[in-house]
């Protein structure tokens, strides 16, 4: 077992060093720790109106920032993981490796996540000092908080192995690239706009009443979203969405947040089994 693993470990660990010399992953590190931090400025102002605690105002607003900076981040990790190796020729080097294919695969996603994982508590954690600062009280919004952190790290092991099937299915980094933005704006931006115009055409009919709620279970971006909104009465009532949230299950949302990242890994490997190099 642990000559199985070591390969596995010594993989990662390289990953690792090479993720975190990533530029783009810096910067969006930084914006994220930067929107943190304004977020939480910005939400210790209204607590008194909706009478909730600063720091659920806080998760309220840290989750929209989620969805959108920590699928970009796994993305801008994952996309060139495979199609990078296949420009450089590393990649027939990495296969003599004793360790499978779907190992490679473990190393690369472990060290990513490892990464993902520290920006997300890096930028979340500065959130939740700013907000335990301005309120004594916030420590009741910390159990939302400890939610969203470990459902972010969910929602950005998705998208990482999302990353890796486009770049797997691309071969080249350019494309991989592209088809990255392109998957980012499909789940997070144009996905709920398609799902917007339906609801408004519908006008209230059966497709918003029946068919809405199981859609947005269908994107993880949007199960993310649900899950912390709906499993938390402050943290909805913060974000103004109480009712809504409250229409959809958060045990609902939460199948769906835990089934995506296996899905997607798995779809992963199937398309790293299909590489040659």
């Amino acid at each position: 077992m642990t000559a199985l693993i070591r390969p596995v470990f010594a993989l990662g660990a390289t990953e690792f060093r090479v993720a975190l010399r990533n530029r783009w992953v810096t910067i969006t590190v930084a914006l994220m720790a930067l929107f943190a931090l304004v977020l939480s400025a910005a939400g210790s102002a209204p607590t008194g109106e909706v009478g909730v605690d600063a720091l659920s105002v806080t998760v309220a607003s840290l989750t929209s920032l989620g969805v959108y900076l920590v699928p970009l981040m796994a993305l801008l990790m994952s996309f060139d993981a495979v199609a990078g190796e296949v420009e450089r020729g590393t990649l027939s080097l990495t296969l003599t490796y004793p360790v499978s294919r779907s190992g490679i695969l473990m190393g690369k996603f472990a060290a990513h996540l490892t990464v993902l994982t520290i920006a997300v508590g890096a930028g979340y954690g500065l959130a939740a000092i700013a907000a335990l600062a301005t309120d004594p009280e916030a420590l009741t919004g910390l159990p939302a908080l400890v939610r969203l952190f470990w459902s972010s790290i969910l929602l950005g092991a998705v998208f990482l192995a999302l990353g890796y099937t486009l770049s797997a299915i691309a071969r080249r980094p350019g494309a991989a690239a592209g088809l990255a933005i392109g998957v980012w704006l499909a789940f997070v931006v144009l996905y709920d706009l398609g799902l917007l115009a339906a609801v408004v055409a519908d006008g209230g009919g059966v497709f918003t009443t029946h068919a809405l709620p199981w859609l947005l279970l269908a994107n993880p971006a949007d199960a993310f979203r649900l899950y912390n909104l709906a499993a938390s009465e402050a943290t909805a009532a913060a974000s103004g969405l109480g009712g809504a949230a409250q229409t959809i299950p958060a045990a609902h949302a939460l199948i769906s947040v835990l089934f995506w990242p296996v899905a997607a890994f798995g779809l992963a490997i199937t398309a790293l089994r299909r590489v040659t190099p």
